[in-house]
């Protein structure tokens, strides 16, 4: 990885810095993994990016920065990464490094869960459950729940029995379907 990073290969550049960062084959270094990753991420690779902003999110190898972090994270949501939608889902949400904006939030949301991120699918069931972003809709909010109760989340099988308790049996019936043709659309060759 490092002859093909030094080389200028994105991909290359990436994996090593993800080495860097895990220690895996070398020392862990976040100064090290930071510069792999930004010369990965520099040049479009979107696992370069979303790392990038992940480090600026927690500030390891970087100082802290919501703003940075927002940046990266854009960049790599865009592209169609998973992580990067819910973490730029999250950082609406919260208002961190943007203004706090649910619609924004419930955007990002939807875009990893479709992708069947498992924190995606909980946190768009949440905004169905609480009204948050999009009008409340509790088959919608069970549904998400249901998929991410599935993947282990934790809080959301909690979530999903608290919410049945507010909904009619038909209600019920309707989400779970819903939860199987969300699935099919997520993964479609089974």
């Amino acid at each position: 990885f490092r002859a093909a990073a030094e080389q200028g290969d994105a991909g290359g550049q990436f994996r090593l810095g993800y080495m860097y960062y895990t220690g895996e084959g070398v020392p862990a270094d976040d100064v090290e993994a930071v510069r792999w990753v930004r010369a990965a991420g520099g040049q479009g690779d979107a696992g370069g990016q979303f790392s990038l902003g992940y480090m600026y999110d927690t500030g390891e190898g970087v100082p802290e920065n919501d703003v940075e972090a927002v940046r990266w994270y854009r960049a790599a949501a865009e592209q169609g990464n998973a992580g990067a939608q819910f973490s730029l889902g999250y950082m609406y949400d919260t208002g961190e490094g943007v203004p706090e904006n649910d619609v924004e939030a419930v955007r990002w949301y939807r875009a990893a869960a479709e992708q069947g991120d498992a924190g995606g699918q909980f946190s768009l069931g949440y905004m169905y459950y609480t009204g948050e972003g999009v009008p409340e809709n509790y088959v919608s909010a069970y549904a998400w729940l249901n998929l991410a109760a599935a993947q282990g989340v934790e809080g959301a099988r909690e979530a999903k029995e608290d919410l049945s308790q507010r909904m009619t049996n038909e209600q019920v019936a309707l989400a779970q379907k819903l939860s199987i043709v969300l699935l099919d659309k997520i993964n479609p060759d089974g």
